[in-house]
């Protein structure tokens, strides 16, 4: 969909995205001045581990101790991925065949619902509640003796819901109970407002053994083509997890670790203080949001970037996203990508100077009257 959307959008010149999940700021400068250090020898030219260098390794330990109490050891492992989607690929590949079911919350992430679909096993979407909070009965009773793994994502994309601690250790306690595997992604750790804490279940005790954790630097650190994500997984589904990502990626680019050790020096201070800075623009977008509340829904977001907009109204999204895109020159992504049926729409404000969030969400705002006035 995303694709589909920047298409409609060049068509269109001048027109606002609030539509793709990236972060407006780059790395930090200590990271990108580490260039300068790279390559230092023949090595660097050569392929590293399948599993990410020492060095990397070492800080990465270093940092999920600190910022997620999460402390690998014998029973659990690191690996340096291509991103955030690959470890999710990897986690997929390694625990599943096809025809076997992975259970994601709905709405889902859908490059989680496609790379399902890749490796020819089935997506059973469960409903979250109102406010898009788990719904761990009905996870419960959507598992079956074909189920492998229950996915997590929070903070969430699309919604920006931030998962509660005890939701999610009664959803890693049923995991283990049911002998499935919890993939957590926490791409968005750092991204949290006012009250909502973010929570790692791969701290709780005994969570290694059928937790696996994915993490990414594209959104902390500014970081998304440099391709950098890590998972810590159960020690015994290592080398399942070496032969997939040896046989599509060999392994990490070099020069993208390189960096990525000097942003990992620089510490999470920087992504909070961007987080920071975004929190006074998350309040534009929700404001005014609330000022077509009689014909949209909006669940207050707690964390991510995102908002996820019901318009009152029998309307096909995408016809909906075009005529934003042609008529208001705004876009956003619509909700069928994430498996919703109705008039349902993602905003997301990360990736955008507060002028022109605030430019765009005035004209979605507009937009919506109009589509919504116009609708049969």
């Amino acid at each position: 969909m995303i694709p589909i959307i920047a298409g409609l959008i060049r068509a269109c010149p001048g027109t606002i995205s609030l539509g793709q999940g990236v972060v407006s700021f780059g790395p930090p400068p200590e990271a990108t001045a580490s260039l300068a250090s790279f390559p230092g020898d023949a090595e660097d030219h050569r392929y590293g581990a399948v599993e990410g260098t020492d060095a990397l390794l070492d800080a990465l330990r270093a940092k999920l101790a600190a910022d997620n109490a999460i402390r690998p050891d014998q029973a659990s492992r690191v690996v340096v991925t291509a991103g955030g989607n690959m470890a999710f690929m990897n986690a997929i590949l390694a625990v599943t065949d096809p025809g076997d079911e992975v259970i994601l919350q709905a709405p889902y992430y859908f490059n989680h619902d496609m790379a399902i679909a890749m490796a020819g096993c089935r997506t059973i979407p469960v409903a979250t509640d109102a406010g898009h909070q788990l719904r761990p009965d009905a996870i419960r009773r959507a598992i079956t003796p074909r189920t492998r793994a229950v996915v997590t994502i929070s903070p969430n994309n699309p919604t920006g819901a931030v998962y509660p601690e005890a939701s999610l250790r009664e959803v890693n306690a049923l995991c283990a109970e049911r002998g499935v595997y919890h993939i957590t992604d926490e791409a968005y750790e750092y991204f949290t407002y006012g009250a909502a804490r973010h929570f790692s279940v791969g701290s709780m005790p005994g969570a290694a053994a059928h937790t696996i954790s994915l993490f990414s630097m594209s959104k902390t650190f500014g970081m998304a083509s440099w391709r950098i994500g890590y998972m810590v997984i159960p020690a015994r589904l290592f080398e399942s997890i070496n032969k997939i990502q040896d046989t599509i990626l060999i392994c990490p680019p070099l020069v993208s670790q390189h960096v990525a050790l000097a942003a990992l020096g620089v510490g999470s201070a920087y992504c909070r203080a961007k987080v920071a800075a975004l929190a006074p623009v998350r309040d534009v977008v929700l404001a005014a949001l609330a000022r077509v509340a009689d014909m949209c829904t909006v669940p207050r977001p707690d964390g991510a970037f995102y908002c996820l907009v019901r318009v009152h109204a029998r309307l096909d999204p995408l016809s909906v996203v075009e005529r934003l895109i042609r008529d208001h020159q705004v876009a956003a992504v619509p909700g069928t990508a994430f498996g919703l049926d109705g008039c349902y729409l993602r905003v997301s404000y990360g990736a955008l100077d507060a002028h022109t969030v605030e430019e765009g969400i005035e004209r979605l705002v507009g937009g919506l009257r109009a589509v919504v006035r116009d609708a049969p």
